[in-house]
């Protein structure tokens, strides 16, 4: 006689499906035995019958382990023996995932955010680089990197909206656990990208010397020469920078960080010996720097390609999104576009403020602004480890926003101004607060401006332009603040349903 084990776990289908329509032979009551409250049955049936095993519908929420598990035919009267059964049921409130420590979780956001900050180095690194080897050489040239690095790195910063799509999206999908759905927002991604890469592309072509002209100037006429050079090299890249933010941030979305910043780190190796070689010994100037910088960019591009394909996923699948699927990805980026061109507008603003103040002006404002970034860049992996851990605790099955309360103390009190600034905004990001972002952004901006102006025309000069920087990032990180720790914040939110919340975990 054979047995079998029926486990009642509704609303999941039988675990045992017969493939014969025999009628089973009835059930005494010493063969059922409960072990928990989804009961275990055993039943009797015919030997020349066999079952199907089918494992179906076990939540992460409720493991189910089994060990030394026997059961042995001794006769054909019936009698069933179990040597050893040990079951063990992960509750609600309970579980591995319920039981990290905070000091578990700072380990890996250190494991995440130690690489990542490596790559948001990499980035002002090389226009650094750039800023201290043509600045040995022409100080009309260093004047003209301002409004260049204006139109190629601070513009290209407006398309922050990709990455920070690219990983809210893909870490969210994560989080429950759907990766053909990564896949498929990776593919429609990835044309958004290449489509606005090729379009600014073809604007630094036809109007980057209109654009220069106007931003700087006629005060400033005698730097447009060198700076459309630059903008005109660095503009052929626009593809490659686009297609390798998308990827870049693919990756940081499913929380590596170390395969980016191999593709970084050796970007910035190639873009520093360009620069020594280019300019330093065959004497090539800005355009030396503009050519290793590109080249720099199109090789970090394609590394981070072959970065996400050995994850399992298709970066160079391309597929054209619906305008369904068009209305998804711009509903989420519109917000965070506007955020992103309102921090580029006030930055620009400073730089155009300068460009009215002389070439020795321009030029100390370029190395002051490059330094400054350098400085202020270690904050944003801390907002991008936000975007790529946030999502999975805000929407996903290990849901727990006491847990992140509890986070939030420590971070508070041990950083300083510019780092929880980019922090909360990240977390505002990763719970998709994203019309608060941009109108405080906005409120920001105007307030900015006006502050800027008013210090210009007062003839406080360069300091001034800086003082007021200061005041747009207290008022960046206290709007945040006050928003998060707000009755409508993300944190107290509750978008999901227990039900909705049940249904998730079963999935």
């Amino acid at each position: 006689m054979q047995s079998r084990i029926l486990i009642a776990r509704p609303p999941c289908t039988h675990l045992f499906q017969n493939h014969t329509h025999q009628r089973p032979l009835s059930l005494f009551p010493r063969f059922k035995i409960s072990l928990f409250p989804s009961n275990l049955l055993i039943t009797s049936a015919p030997k020349a019958r066999r079952n199907c095993i089918k494992t179906a519908c076990i939540s992460p929420a409720r493991e189910l382990f089994e060990k030394d598990s026997e059961i042995s035919d001794e006769s054909d009267s019936g009698t069933v023996s179990v040597s050893e059964q040990v079951l063990e049921v992960e509750g609600d409130g309970a579980g591995s995932g319920d039981r990290q420590t905070i000091w578990h979780q700072m380990k890996e956001i250190v494991k995440f955010t130690g690489p990542a900050t490596g790559l948001w180095i990499c980035g002002p690194l090389m226009s650094l680089i750039d800023t201290a080897v043509i600045g040995q050489g022409s100080s009309i040239e260093l004047a003209a990197l301002g409004p260049a690095t204006v139109m190629c790195d601070s513009l290209s910063y407006v398309f922050m909206f990709l990455s920070i799509a690219t990983s809210n999206m893909v870490a969210t999908s994560l989080a429950k656990k759907d990766k053909n759905e990564v896949q498929h927002h990776i593919s429609n991604l990835l044309f958004v990208g290449l489509t606005c890469g090729c379009l600014m592309l073809l604007f630094t072509k036809f109007f980057g010397s209109w654009a220069l002209t106007a931003f700087t100037g006629p005060k400033s006429a005698h730097v447009i020469p060198a700076a459309n050079t630059y903008v005109q090299i660095r503009g052929l890249a626009w593809p490659a920078v686009l297609i390798g933010w998308v990827t870049q941030s693919a990756s940081l979305g499913m929380k590596d960080s170390w395969g980016p910043l191999k593709a970084l780190a050796v970007a910035s190796a190639v873009n520093a010996v360009g620069d020594i070689v280019l300019c330093s010994f065959l004497g090539y100037g800005i355009a030396g720097a503009a050519w290793a910088t590109a080249a720099s960019q199109v090789i970090a591009g394609y590394m981070m390609i072959e970065s996400l394909n050995k994850k399992g996923y298709d970066a160079f699948a391309i597929s054209v999104p619906s305008l369904e699927e068009l209305r998804t990805v711009f509903g989420l980026a519109a917000p965070v576009f506007v955020t992103m061109i309102s921090k580029v507008a006030f930055f620009s603003l400073i730089t155009y403020l300068a460009t009215s103040m002389g070439t020795y002006s321009m030029a100390a404002h370029q190395v002051m602004v490059q330094t400054f970034f350098m400085c202020t860049v270690w904050g944003e992996p801390l907002s991008q480890t936000a975007q790529s851990f946030m999502p999975e605790l805000i929407y996903g099955v290990r849901r727990n926003l006491e847990k992140m309360h509890k986070v939030m103390i420590p971070f508070f009190l041990a950083l300083a101004v510019t780092p929880p600034t980019l922090s909360l905004e990240g977390t505002l990001l990763a719970g998709r607060d994203l019309k608060f972002i941009s109108l405080s952004m906005s409120g920001c901006l105007c307030v900015g401006a006006l502050l800027l102006l008013l210090i210009s025309s007062r003839g406080y000069g360069l300091s001034g332009c800086w003082f007021g920087l200061v005041g747009f990032q207290w008022a960046r990180f206290f709007l945040s603040l006050q928003r998060l720790l707000s009755s409508n914040g993300v944190l107290h939110s509750d978008d999901l349903s227990q039900v909705k919340l049940e249904k998730l975990r079963a999935a």
